[in-house]
């Protein structure tokens, strides 16, 4: 994927909206969008009217309105983060925080308008089905509470009709503990085959069909007891309660899509059902034969009632299935942050690595674009953290119009000022397909320009194929990549020193730093070095632990309570969850701890109240 900028990057654009809904005083928003409120009230009816619209969308944007992000300012991602690094602090917030609005856009973009059905549903995790689990605790700061309260939003109806929901993984535990089945309401795929795609089916098939003939066969009684249990052996055969059924195990939804199709060829005799895994992703799609149409009809009425009863369980998650059965490309921005809370809410427990989670994540949700990175070659040199910051840019900068349309109707009760940034995000990212001159066409999203764009999670780099990469930056405004071996970690310096005075102060304290290098302050506690020569930092290490000699001012520095670490320690910080509000608290933690084991205050419960300077409360099962 190419950095340069195209030569017709030059002029200003706009947009221009056209709903069916009338405009509204708010200056702070598109005077003419209404986003659709829902909550427990009205999600019932709501969930049939999205699942037609996300399957008839080409993309579907995401945006979400959490409890807080993170507790210091060296806990938010860094440039000098890798993957690595930057997924592990991503997974401490989201296990963290909650969520309390999750607003959905599934849209389409034909030539210049961009067609859009915005949801924002209100959550509120619950027991509701007084199973005695999960045991809900999570944080809060004040500053995003106090955000959200000057935007209106209505805490007492959040509590009471929020929409509460279980994770894929929480789902299985309470399946198990009511003793339910799971039974099948995944949606055919409406995607094109591919040649994998042909052979599953062909399979599929082949098994299904020999399966039925062996169950036939075997109702002749014609073959004795023994060869009878053979063949369905060979067949793999097997029983739901008084009636056959096949186990087609799968690896994907989209097996499970698959199977669904050939089932269908099936229908007058089959029902079909999936059975998750234990960590709440879908294991196999079992088949269950009735004997007749009659037979049927009694199963199916069960199915019906469980299904009723599934759909308690599952709460808002019914929304997130439907979007990972559609397949689509969801849009967001910050798509790291995002979509570990996702992952953790709604699929389960999160994974100790990028790459596991990248994995696990792909099964459920293969195609993820960040406007972010599709910002990055718009404007290669700024980084533009904000949905309001790239659209201002984009206004400011270049010219081609889109027309908005929202058709869906909205009444006025439901019109309140919540979920717009899915709106522009939406927006925002059909300005940036048609300044890049992307195709955003239906079924293109598989062309190699998007996929260049898609699945990358570290909001530093611009390539998805970087999970191993140990190369970081310094900065936002230090495009050249540096080698993690190259950094050095500095604390213990008199408070209030500027990165300059820091430099200065290290470049006459030893001849070891006679090189070029760079120094920037991470918090107030602590900074980093970045040597241009990768033994200068070894070099440098060596003087620390030695205490300066040779070297009157290094030993100073030293003898004031000067400190320092290679990245590794910093990894380490990390991966041992050493989360003080002070990097230096945590890298001294770090160098006192062993390779295998986590400090004391690691392993805090999660119902410890965080006063600290985070501004943060707990909120213990409200």
């Amino acid at each position: 994927m190419s950095s340069r900028r195209p030569p017709w990057l030059l002029q200003r654009r706009f947009i221009t909206t056209n709903t069916h809904t009338k405009p509204t005083s708010n200056p702070t928003h598109n005077p003419k969008w209404c986003v659709k409120q829902v909550s427990k009230s009205n999600f019932s009816e709501t969930l049939e009217n999205i699942k037609d619209q996300i399957l008839k969308s080409d993309y579907i944007a995401v945006s979400l309105k959490k409890t807080g992000s993170h507790s210091a300012p060296w806990h938010r991602t860094l440039p000098i983060d890798t993957a690595q690094t930057a997924y592990l602090k991503a997974k401490y917030a989201a296990e963290r925080f909650q969520l309390f609005q999750f607003a959905v856009c599934p849209f389409s973009i034909r030539d210049s308008k961009l067609i859009a059905y915005p949801y924002n549903f209100h959550l509120f995790p619950r027991d509701g089905l007084k199973l005695g689990m999960p045991c809900y605790s999570f944080m809060c700061q004040s500053s995003y509470l106090t955000s959200m309260a000057n935007e209106g939003f209505d805490f007492n109806a959040c509590i009471n009709d929020g929409i509460s929901y279980l994770s894929r993984a929480q789902e299985l535990i309470a399946r198990n503990r009511r003793g339910n089945p799971v039974i099948s309401n995944l949606e055919q795929s409406s995607s094109p085959h591919s040649v994998a795609d042909s052979l599953f089916l062909g399979r599929i098939q082949s098994r299904v069909k020999s399966w039925l003939k062996a169950c036939k066969e075997s109702k002749t009684g014609s073959e004795d007891a023994l060869i009878r249990s053979l063949r369905k052996l060979m067949v793999g055969s097997e029983e739901y309660g008084s009636r056959p059924c096949l186990r087609i195990d799968v690896c994907s939804e989209r097996h499970v899509q698959l199977a669904l199709e050939v089932l269908k060829e099936f229908a007058d005799d089959v029902v079909p059902m999936v059975i998750r895994a234990k960590g709440g992703g879908i294991q196999a799609v079992q088949v269950v034969l009735t004997s007749s149409k009659e037979d049927k009809d009694i199963f199916e009425e069960q199915q019906c009632k469980e299904e009723d009863q599934n759909k308690l369980v599952r709460g808002f998650r019914e929304v997130i299935d439907l979007i990972s059965a559609s397949q689509k490309p969801l849009v967001a921005q910050n798509s790291l942050n995002d979509f570990t809370i996702i992952h953790s809410k709604f699929l389960g427990p999160l994974p100790p690595s990028m790459d596991e989670f990248r994995t696990s994540l792909h099964l459920a949700v293969p195609h993820v674009l960040d406007i972010s990175h599709l910002m990055d070659e718009i404007s290669p040199l700024k980084k533009l953290n904000s949905v309001s910051a790239a659209t201002s840019y984009m206004k400011r900068r270049f010219f081609a119009p889109i027309d908005a349309e929202i058709p869906q109707k909205v009444e006025a009760d439901e019109s309140k000022s919540h979920g717009y940034d899915v709106l522009r995000i939406s927006q925002l990212f059909a300005k940036i397909c048609s300044v890049l001159k992307i195709s955003s066409e239906t079924d293109k999203h598989s062309s190699s320009a998007l996929k260049g764009y898609a699945n990358i999670f570290n909001p530093y780099s611009a390539s998805s194929d970087n999970h191993m990469e140990e190369d970081v930056r310094l900065s936002t405004d230090h495009p050249q990549k540096i080698s993690t071996e190259n950094i050095v970690f500095v604390w213990g310096f008199t408070l209030g020193t500027s990165a300059k005075m820091l430099r200065n102060q290290l470049l006459t304290s030893s001849e070891v730093l006679s090189d070029e290098f760079d120094v920037r302050i991470l918090d107030k506690s602590c900074a980093v070095i970045a040597f241009s020569k990768p033994d200068s930092s070894t070099k440098f290490l060596e003087a620390m632990e030695s205490g300066g000699n040779n070297c009157d001012s290094l030993s100073n520095l030293i003898s004031e309570g000067l400190r320092a670490a290679d990245y590794e320690t910093y990894k380490r910080v990390c991966s041992l969850g050493l989360w003080e509000v002070k990097l230096a608290d945590s890298l001294d933690k770090a160098l006192e701890t062993d390779f295998d084991g986590h400090t004391e205050d690691s392993q805090k419960e999660s119902t410890e109240v965080y006063w600290r300077n985070s501004d943060l409360i707990n909120l213990d099962e409200l």
